[in-house]
């Protein structure tokens, strides 16, 4: 797929592509379920816009983008799209300026745009259930990023310097990210707001399967949590051990660290500015991405059209869209 498609160019070839994606057997009506071809009616003429439908059996209109993240935009859909396209293809990803830019609209309609396809993009991890399994291996480390907005008072017991010599957030004053991935397959991350035994641990039960082989670093973070799982074994950072072979086996968490270089690097490089309460959503977007990643034969496109499928029921009003998120 390529930008001059006619779906990026014209509303009207846009949202016949998307009806096909969301309405692959003909129209669904948003309001009641309807899905008889009978009992709903395509209106048109003059009078109505582009894609209305009336569904005779709840007497409601709607479109296709009725109860998405595009609903009750006045943003010409084919311009959704692309942005959809631009977002889910961009590796490191895409800001709010560059659509800005790419799409012709203003920044902060743009930054909008972006918040609410990060929506969508959002994983219910609940349905999805947990990853790993018996026979699959999962890695575990936390990463810290950016400078907290609200400080942590640093307490006697937990090391790390609050603050650099320079002025920068040191460990204690930086937000916390705990990221898993399964072998082969597909990767969590979570925003923390504190980083303990109890609060890892919560994340690890929740989302990992306990026949799964545990590889992490030798945090006591991990310590305790790993006796629950089939196996738990460790690499010693601190002592330069980042890897080693233990039979046909080879033990690191060097997995993890290439999922927390990718969003670091599209962190800093790509968005530069984060607001905390906005992480757990940049981290969804990161994790979409890795989990249709090209190593896994997954093109652009079919990584474009897998996002569109997510669009429905996911809607973000302005209103909501600084609400923080911790796991």
């Amino acid at each position: 797929m390529k930008l001059d498609s006619p779906i990026f160019q014209d509303a009207d070839a846009a949202r016949v592509h998307l009806e096909a994606q969301r309405w692959p057997h003909g129209p669904n009506c948003p309001h009641c379920g309807n899905a008889r071809a009978d009992r709903i009616t395509a209106m048109k003429g003059k009078a109505h816009r582009p894609g209305l439908y009336n569904c005779m059996e709840c007497r409601e209109q709607f479109t296709v983008t009725v109860g998405t993240v595009f609903e009750r935009s006045k943003i010409p859909l084919n311009k959704w799209l692309l942005a959809t396209f631009l977002m889910a293809s961009s590796k490191k990803g895409m800001s709010a300026h560059q659509l800005h830019r790419m799409l012709g609209v203003t920044y902060k309609t743009a930054w909008f745009m972006a918040h609410r396809i990060r929506e969508a993009m959002k994983e219910d991890v609940s349905s999805a259930g947990p990853i790993g399994g018996e026979g699959k291996t999962v890695e575990a480390d936390e990463t810290y990023i950016g400078k907290r907005e609200t400080p942590r008072k640093p307490s006697p017991a937990r090391k790390g310097r609050p603050y650099t010599k320079s002025g920068k957030a040191g460990g204690n004053q930086k937000r916390i990210v705990v990221g898993l991935v399964e072998r082969g397959g597909k990767a969590r991350m979570f925003h923390l707001n504190d980083a303990t035994k109890e609060t890892v641990r919560e994340v690890l039960v929740r989302n990992v399967d306990r026949a799964s082989t545990l590889y992490t670093d030798s945090s006591r973070l991990y310590t305790r949590t790993g006796e629950e799982y089939a196996k738990h074994r460790t690499t010693n950072h601190a002592a330069g051990e980042y890897a080693r072979r233990e039979g046909d086996v080879v033990v690191h968490s060097n997995t993890i660290e290439s999922v927390f270089s990718v969003f670091k690097r599209g962190m800093i490089g790509v968005y530069q500015h984060c607001g905390e309460a906005h992480l757990h959503r940049y981290l969804a977007e990161f994790d979409f991405r890795y989990n249709r990643r090209a190593a896994l034969k997954i093109t652009d496109a079919e990584r474009h059209d897998q996002l569109l499928a997510r669009i429905e029921g996911r809607r973000l009003t302005y209103r909501r869209i600084s609400e923080a998120d911790y796991a």
